[in-house]
């Protein structure tokens, strides 16, 4: 998400789960009807190996679009402080020219072809994706794999993917919200590989060499490094001749994924940066479960009716912010995180750890659970409308969700949550939270953000 809409974002999610609400019931019923169909979509997937390099391939029937991804394993796990960021620099210079295809021949082939070819960087994880039509796969396919093998990196491609970058890694100081998650990104990933942002840092960014990035593109191009997904209405054995053309000659390598890292949440923490402002912005970060840990259906259950809770307490009853929330990560290290913008920081983050103490010591109603079922359902099929995102969710399944198969388990999962899940998790994750506050730091009050932080035995922070 960039930060500049996160607070947009979050109204719009909030407004929308709320009209979601008034359809539970007619999700739940749809729940039903397409519960088998669900437990079919993994027949559609093909799994294969090229030369050591998974490829999933999910056919979709009449489907006019095709998505691919070339997926890079590890994020920030690989690098270091001295060279964090050259991941993303490296496929974003790269989506901008290889060898048969420079910059203006690409972007004209692109273009009369309906084609995208483009890339991203997470914590866990990278990737090169294609999105094309599926009358015009064969000529997107060649300028994907030209860019994934043979990019150009010319000095033009280069100096203007590093000014996209520094323009984004500044940016994030500018607008309060996006300042927010800096330094809320800084407090929880402290000491860990987490630490090295995936778009890098001012310093490292500026210093990249083209050089650089052609020596650390050929360091990642091994198959044990790489996972293939595509979506479309393609034979799957006609695409494993054409994978296995294009990256069976790659080297395999030996590549290990490094263990996800593990925050410490071992006590709650205020931290609060002055900043002249109308309104504190206020985020407290708690740990979560992964989502290859059991416990994640649950959470995600847990998480969501506490939004919903503090949306009605804060802002509908209280009117103390615009808009407040609470919502949870999907990285194989995890967090769950509530936020405000408040004048009165203290009274709206008082209502907050109230409703977290409700969620652990009062059994949740179970028609809340069928409502919040009802949510996922319907923006579990909303989100999966495209091959892009079909893609993406097999993807991550598979580097940090134990495996593609369990994408295809999340609905059913969530309709097995009972209300003694939802007060398991509260009181085992949502405990001891590490405030980061933006703002009037005279206006804060430490005793009651440091409040009633209990965990599982019930004993308090000091």
């Amino acid at each position: 998400m960039n930060p500049n809409t996160i607070k947009l974002n979050r109204l719009a999610n909030k407004l929308f789960a709320f009209a979601l609400l008034t359809i539970a019931f007619q999700a739940a019923v749809l729940a039903q009807a397409v519960g088998t169909d669900l437990s079919t979509q993994a027949a559609l997937v093909t799994e294969f190996d090229v030369n050591g390099m998974k490829v999933l391939v999910k056919r979709r029937p009449n489907s006019a679009t095709v998505a691919a991804g070339l997926f890079f394993r590890g994020g920030v796990r690989n690098l270091t402080s001295q060279n964090a960021g050259i991941e993303n620099f490296m496929l974003t210079a790269a989506t901008a020219g290889s060898t048969a295809y420079p910059r203006v021949a690409l972007r004209r082939e692109l273009a009369s072809t309906g084609s995208s070819v483009s890339s991203g960087a997470n914590y866990d994880f990278s990737v090169l994706a294609l999105a094309s039509t599926l009358e015009n796969f064969d000529k997107s396919w060649d300028i994907f794999t030209d860019v994934a093998l043979r990019p150009a990196f010319a000095n033009e491609d280069v100096e203007l993917a590093r000014e996209r970058i520094l323009t984004s890694i500044k940016n994030d100081t500018d607008d309060p919200d996006s300042f927010l998650q800096y330094l809320t990104n800084k407090t929880i990933n402290a000491k860990t590989p987490y630490e090295n942002d995936p778009e890098g840092s001012l310093q490292t960014v500026t210093a990249f060499k083209a050089a650089d990035l052609r020596a650390y593109h050929q360091s990642v191009m091994q198959t044990s490094r790489l996972l293939m997904v595509v979506v479309g209405d393609l034979d799957p054995n006609v695409l494993k001749q054409r994978i296995t053309s294009a990256f069976g000659k790659l080297p395999r390598g030996n590549y290990k994924e490094p263990p996800p890292p593990t925050f410490d949440f071992s006590k709650g923490t205020l931290d609060v940066t002055q900043r002249t402002l109308p309104t504190n912005y206020i985020q407290g970060q708690f740990g979560a479960p992964s989502i290859s840990n059991p416990d994640y259906y649950a959470m995600r259950v847990a998480t969501t009716i506490l939004r919903d809770r503090i949306f009605e307490e804060v802002r509908v009853k209280r009117n103390l912010s615009y808009a407040p929330s609470a919502d949870m990560g999907n990285l194989s290290a995890n967090t769950g995180s509530i936020y405000v913008s408040a004048v009165d920081a203290n009274q709206a983050v008082r209502v907050m750890l109230d409703e977290i103490n409700k969620l652990k010591t009062q059994p949740v109603d179970p028609r809340d659970i069928s409502g919040v079922s009802g949510q996922f359902l319907t923006t579990y099929f909303i989100g999966q409308e495209t091959n892009s995102a079909q893609a993406a969710e097999l993807a991550r399944y598979e580097l940090i969700g134990g495996g593609w198969r369990n994408s295809f388990q999340f609905l059913n999962r969530v309709r097995e949550v009972k209300p003694a899940d939802i007060q398991a998790v509260a009181n085992k994750y949502i405990k001891n939270l590490r405030f980061v506050v933006v703002g009037n730091p005279a206006s804060i009050d430490r005793n009651i953000f440091l409040q009633n932080q209990i965990g599982v035995a019930g004993g308090s922070i000091d």
